[in-house]
């Protein structure tokens, strides 16, 4: 491990040089901008920049396509046309970017923004991501399972023992115990599809590298459709038991059930179990790369205050750092879906529990 861990670093650290160097330059380095800026949504898979001969910077980026809806009519086109914010296209104009939210507004025939927003439909980087990590899970999927066709009632190998180890682990470790032995075989393959779409979207997000290093789980929405998903399968799930428990808690006083203070906390309490879900997903994650990223901006902001030379030297230990925290996000990923996927048969199991006891 040792012999690895070494040249890993020497040669982070001599990519980390030219980024350095590059630093230096009379720009005004923003780090929060440029943080929050690779964490967060935009209509461009950005990939990089450079620097011409004559000193012009240009961006590199995936177009994708812009879907917006103004007025009754439909206009598609590619983000290419807005060339990185810098050009208007069919009277629109992408603005923000960075610290900002990136949004795309109207403009008139003489570029000046008319205060108008078009509905927006384009398939930003998110998007495209949950895209293309849907379609490689489904890969995965059927590579395991043409595995147990070519090989029958044989032990699984490679790629196939993974998955199985993962399958098996997620039924007899979270599921069944959750949820009981009555009814966990009606959740498993929603919760199956849970833990290994967060943990393959946790892990794509930690590749620096197009198509992956798209922050999925970084994106409040997404995980506010996933906790959204399991607050709708929990209480649509829930037996006469679940809906006693909540307006009518036995061994509560009387007197707080005509006030109704405890029927009020119980669906307090059904309401927040989702936000929770919600947002300890999007905080870990996006936390993760944060740190990382805040590693990697030492580098600019020294060279830019004492030189090349100082950030070449600070990079050594920026990128060991950042190694360092990007092992650790590595557990985390799986650490998350684990936690996420728990919670949700842990909800659904409390849904559709039967009463331990008898009423008389």
């Amino acid at each position: 491990m040792r012999r690895l861990l070494l040249p890993l670093l020497l040669m982070a650290s001599m990519l980390a040089l030219p980024m350095a160097a590059n630093a230096n330059t009379t720009e005004e380095f923003t780090p929060g901008s440029m943080i929050i800026g690779h964490v967060t949504d935009a209509h461009a898979w950005h990939l990089f920049d450079y620097a011409d001969k004559d000193g012009t910077e240009h961006s590199v980026a995936v177009p994708l396509p812009i879907i917006l809806v103004n007025d009754g009519h439909i206009d598609v086109f590619s983000s290419a046309k807005f060339h990185h914010g810098h050009a208007d296209y069919k009277g629109y104009r992408l603005v923000g970017g960075g610290a900002e939210k990136e949004e795309i507004v109207c403009v008139d025939s003489n570029g000046e923004p008319t205060g108008k927003k078009p509905v927006d439909l384009s398939i930003t980087k998110t998007s495209a991501a949950v895209m293309i990590a849907v379609i490689l899970l489904i890969v995965i999927i059927f590579i395991a399972r043409a595995g147990y066709k070519k090989r029958p009632d044989q032990a699984p190998k490679g790629l196939q023992s993974l998955v199985e180890m993962l399958v098996v682990f997620v039924r007899d470790n979270i599921v069944r115990p959750m949820i009981g032995e009555k009814h966990y075989q009606k959740y498993l393959p929603y919760l199956l599809t849970l833990f290994f779409f967060i943990f393959f979207c946790n892990i794509l997000g930690l590749i620096p590298i197009f198509p992956a290093g798209a922050n999925i789980t970084g994106n409040i929405a997404i995980t506010a459709i996933l906790a959204l998903i399991t607050f709708i399968i929990t209480n649509v799930s829930g037996n006469r038991h679940y809906w006693t428990d909540i307006f009518n808690t036995p061994g509560v006083p009387a007197w707080l059930k005509v006030f109704p203070l405890m029927p009020l906390v119980e669906v307090v309490g059904v309401l927040t179990k989702p936000i929770v879900l919600m947002i300890r997903l999007f905080a870990n994650m996006t936390a993760g790369h944060i740190v990382i990223l805040g590693f990697v901006t030492i580098i600019f902001i020294m060279s830019q205050l004492f030189g090349a030379g100082v950030g070449a030297g600070v990079s050594v230990v920026s990128v060991f750092f950042s190694v360092f925290i990007s092992l650790l996000e590595c557990l985390v990923a799986y650490i998350q879906a684990f936690v996420f996927t728990m919670l949700s048969a842990l909800y659904i199991g409390m849904a559709v529990a039967e009463p331990h006891h008898k009423e008389a």
